[in-house]
């Protein structure tokens, strides 16, 4: 009895591997192995660049909300523990676009921060 190989299914699993290695470079597009290869590659670095990402925001945040804080004599991490001992609950991304955009409504949080402090 012949043996039985399933090409229908194989070539279904192939094809759909070779959707996602559209528009890749070379023989990486048209090869299967480079190809599979290839696409299991990228698909590693998504995963661990949707991790990164946010850790890349965070630190622009902090360092936007940094160089602003020093406009008015504070550090990042002075500032920030007396906006945690005033009570105000904004978040890093929110401060960072307030002193990046709004400069004005970014002094007076400073202002009402300060008044903590004396």
């Amino acid at each position: 009895m012949p043996r039985s190989v399933n090409a229908v299914a194989s070539r279904a699993r192939r094809k759909k591997m070779m959707k996602f290695a559209k528009g890749f470079f070379g023989r990486r597009k048209n090869v299967w192995t480079i190809a599979k290869n290839a696409v299991e590659k990228a698909w590693g670095y998504a995963y661990r660049d949707r991790k990164q990402k946010k850790r890349d925001f965070r630190a622009l945040w902090i360092a936007r909300i940094n160089a602003g804080a020093r406009q008015f004599d504070l550090s990042y991490s002075r500032f920030m523990g007396l906006f945690h001992k005033s009570g105000m609950e904004l978040n890093r991304k929110v401060l960072a676009d307030l002193a990046m955009n709004h400069p004005d409504a970014f002094k007076a949080v400073v202002e009402k921060v300060k008044a903590v402090q004396a």
